[in-house]
């Protein structure tokens, strides 16, 4: 079992700045891909950046060119830099990992975090 615990989630004004983080921890022989998604109200939960454990990475389009994502192999965590903040970017931010467990070398599963609110204010 895997699990991830996010934080840096808070309020900010528009054009401001916010690093998320994310932790994952439990009997882990690899993680594949770490990412970070978001849910607005009301909407679906969308990608806003994932990065792989060689360092490849992909984004959504609403924050391309305002992140930064980045990743510690060695420490299992993932952190998000988030720039030029608009109010749009409101919503609940979930970690995700695509990890393999100890003992499960041939599985690879989906975990998620339990979510940081960011909060952008006009």
């Amino acid at each position: 079992q895997v699990q991830l615990v996010e934080s840096g989630g808070g309020l900010v004004q528009a054009g401001g700045s916010l690093r998320l983080s994310c932790a994952a921890s439990g009997s882990i022989l690899r993680i594949n891909t770490m990412g970070w998604y978001r849910q607005a109200p009301g909407k679906q939960r969308e990608l806003v950046a994932a990065i792989t454990s060689d360092g490849s990475t992909k984004s959504g389009d609403a924050v391309k060119g305002r992140l930064t994502i980045s990743r510690d192999n060695a420490k299992n965590t993932v952190s998000l830099q988030m720039n030029s903040l608009k109010t749009g970017d409101t919503g609940g931010y979930y970690c995700n990992a695509e990890s393999v467990a100890v003992g499960f070398e041939y599985t690879s599963i989906q975990q998620w975090g339990q979510g940081t609110l960011v909060t952008v204010s006009s």
